[in-house]
């Protein structure tokens, strides 16, 4: 089991290490197939293009692993982003490029496969704490691919697409030679219609007891979306902080973020219950964000930063709770809506939190942050008000089929 766990946490920091790599090298690299002196424009479709393409294969990779497997739909997914890293590192044009991440968004899409392979080989007590590690490795990755994308690019700005397809090459070899199958295939017929992302959507929130978990789980990735929205932006307007100030910040929070979700989970859902495990997030994050918006002095961000980190243990507990209220036939299915779910805040969070820190920023930057305490205080409700089954609700999925 953990040599499969292994291939499964690599495939996740590939998969940041993917969406990381490429944002140092991205202005060069447009500027220089497009001749264009500002890509701005370019870099937000490029950015738009992905998270469409997840959102929209997430729940399709997850609905194949339910009824082919986990194992093959994973080995198709990482070989085709080895192959699809050769050629964006080949790629001699605009649209090549647009294509090439378009389909690095679709592989990428196997966080849905990978969650449900995790949800079918941990007893329920431990899923809070292997989803919490699913999502330290998610940060580790997110932290490595920016630092390999920037050091490769600066001896040539493909190199780092090479080297994501030999490591990407490098796990599909170690998939491929020992990690088993964790679920024994569907023998239904395939209905193509259940291929639809929004028909995957739908059938979750025809379940009454998945409806405010899914919101809930909106809005803890919406709010993950503000601090590489806006942090650099307000770090600047308030500290004057330079670029490796900017940088330190971010790697602190990265850092901390990383040891609480791989370290916290599981023990927070033993002692607090899931419930607890997610109104302590919520309220660890809104005392550091409180805290980050009244701040004077530099030196507070970087103290409050463990207390930022409890904001981290409440995504994995809700997503253990809310494993429970699906049939374990249908987890890839689930896990690729709550996929869809976080590219869905990815498109639209940046949007509306760059919006608001320029309706704030002449008056007070700092105000972003509240902003974000004021999602979290709706949220308690929500959570407060949560009802669900011990047991899946069969009867809504057998309506569903």
């Amino acid at each position: 089991m953990q040599r499969s766990l292994t291939v499964i946490y690599t495939a996740i920091v590939l998969d940041a290490v993917g969406i990381g790599l490429i944002f140092p090298i991205l202005p060069s690299l447009l500027a220089e197939v497009t001749g264009a002196g500002n890509v701005a424009a370019y870099i937000g479709i490029m950015t738009a293009l992905y998270a469409v393409m997840q959102f929209v294969f997430a729940p399709v990779l997850g609905a194949l692993s339910d009824r082919l497997g986990r194992r093959p739909v994973l080995l198709i997914s990482l070989g085709g982003a080895a192959v699809n890293y050769l050629f964006l590192a080949f790629a001699p044009n605009l649209w090549l490029l647009l294509l090439g991440r378009a389909i690095a968004g679709l592989t990428s899409a196997n966080v849905s496969v990978a969650t449900a392979y995790v949800t079918d080989i941990s007893p329920e007590d431990r899923r809070a704490r292997r989803f919490g590690l699913l999502n330290a490795m998610f940060g580790i990755g997110f932290i490595i691919g920016p630092v390999l994308g920037g050091a490769l690019g600066d001896h040539w700005l493909r190199l780092p697409f090479i080297a994501a397809a030999v490591l990407n090459a490098g796990n599909l070899l170690l998939a491929f030679l020992v990690l088993p199958e964790s679920r024994t295939p569907s023998r239904e017929r395939l209905d193509l219609a259940a291929l639809n992302p929004l028909r995957s959507l739908r059938w979750a929130l025809s379940i009454k007891s998945l409806r405010p978990m899914i919101f809930i789980f909106f809005a803890f990735a919406a709010t993950g979306e503000v601090y590489g929205t806006c942090w650099a932006l307000w770090g600047g307007d308030t500290f004057q902080w330079n670029g490796l100030w900017i940088g330190l910040s971010l790697g602190a929070f990265g850092v901390c973020q990383t040891l609480a979700q791989a370290f916290l989970p599981g023990p927070a859902v033993k002692l607090l219950g899931e419930r607890g495990a997610v109104l302590t997030g919520i309220g660890g994050a809104s005392i550091a964000l409180v805290v980050v918006a009244f701040a004077t002095e530099s030196w507070l961000i970087f103290a409050i930063m463990p207390v930022f980190a409890l904001g981290g243990i409440g995504a994995p507990a809700l997503q253990s709770l809310a494993t429970r209220q699906v049939d374990e036939s249908r987890q890839g299915q689930f896990q690729g809506v709550l996929a869809s779910v976080v590219s869905l805040a990815s498109i639209a969070a940046p949007l509306l939190f760059s919006s608001l820190y320029f309706v704030f920023r002449d008056h007070w930057p700092g105000a972003i942050w509240l902003s974000v305490v004021g999602l979290y205080a709706g949220l308690v409700p929500l959570v407060l008000g949560l009802r669900f089954k011990p047991t899946p609700p069969l009867a809504a999925l057998a309506g569903d089929r």
